[in-house]
């Protein structure tokens, strides 16, 4: 939102701040954008105190009703969807959860983009849409049929859903498959957040696979500044395509789907000690297995997205954590 901001754009953030994780982080979040936090309330629209062109709404997307109407009374030019009910783990004890977050959620999200035509949406999908595929860097060319938990499958379900609206309604449709993101301002679930908070801590932290995993770690600046131009690159439609050639990615609908990573991936052990070097405090490691529904390392191939719209990551992973560790404490002041 602030990059768009930045560039002169009106935005409209949407958030339904459940209880998933603290939820102080969001608010403290959206007071970075100029949100008070006491004229916030559901179904609402609200402006910001410090930039005229951004306004938030708290509304859940199982809103049908509600996401139709902003669409319908706002008539946006472009949407973008990084609402979702993330992370593996969480999805092998709350299974519902997803099914409700990713998939209705954003089939209410098409349902308004093709009743209020809206000239493109972009919307998160995840590199755990690769799970057994061992070809390595991912390439969204590679076959993404058998992902090994329920987040995966329903990632992979949006993106099957945007490509049928897309051929459909005419719809321009861009997913982004992330890698492994992280920075400040993340979510507390995850491995970054959780190693800082346990080490400062003197608390082992869990490693899995024996710390044997690799990561395509990609700093959140990076991914702003990929969505930001992803978003002005509108698919078209390419009626010479044919489904016996492919490639997998593209489509004679508005179609497109990219990786967007750092493509540079490190172990987790050498993710820990970069950590331990910024933290001046080493680790206390419980080795442990592979967990159900990880996959042991990803990589992504974003050749597409930088020869299309010039994408470039720039932020190394040991940059990143410095930044992120500068903000964990200053913001938590442990």
């Amino acid at each position: 939102m602030k990059r768009a901001l930045a560039e002169g754009m009106e935005v409209v953030g949407l958030d339904n701040i459940n209880d998933y994780y603290d939820v102080n982080i969001k608010y403290a979040r959206l007071a970075q954008l100029g949100f008070d936090s006491s004229e916030i309330q559901l179904k609402s629209l609200v402006r910001s105190k410090t930039n005229p062109q951004a306004r938030f709404i708290q509304l859940d997307l199982l809103d049908s009703d509600g996401v139709m109407q902003l669409c319908k009374e706002e008539k946006f030019d472009g949407i973008v969807n990084l609402a979702a009910q993330a992370g593996v783990r969480y999805s092998l004890t709350h299974p519902h959860v997803y099914t409700e977050s990713n998939i209705t959620g954003f089939l209410h999200i098409l349902e308004a983009a093709r009743h209020t035509q809206v000239k493109h949406l972009v919307f998160a999908s995840s590199s755990s849409v690769y799970g057994l595929n061992d070809e390595i860097p991912f390439s969204t060319k590679h076959n993404t049929d058998h992902p090994i938990s329920l987040y995966a499958a329903s990632k992979k379900a949006n993106e099957l859903m945007a490509h049928s609206y897309s051929h459909l309604y005419n719809i321009p449709c861009t997913g982004l498959r992330f890698f492994s993101a992280y920075g400040p301002w993340g979510r507390p679930d995850m491995a970054l957040f959780i190693f800082t908070q346990k080490i400062i801590a003197g608390e082992p932290i869990d490693v899995y696979n024996h710390g044997k995993m690799k990561r395509d770690f990609t700093y959140i600046d990076d991914l702003v500044d990929g969505v930001y131009k992803v978003l002005h690159q509108i698919p078209q439609a390419n009626p010479d395509w044919k489904k016996s050639t492919g490639p997998y990615d593209r489509s004679s609908a508005p179609y497109k789907l990219y990786n967007i990573g750092n493509n540079d991936p490190i172990e987790l052990k050498d993710f820990i000690v970069a950590l331990e070097e910024k933290l001046n405090k080493k680790a206390i490691c419980n080795m442990c297995p592979m967990q159900a529904g990880d996959v042991s390392q990803s990589w992504a191939d974003s050749s597409e997205l930088i020869d299309d719209v010039a994408y470039e990551p720039k932020t190394t992973v040991k940059e990143g954590i410095s930044k992120f560790v500068d903000w964990y404490l200053e913001f938590y002041k442990p």
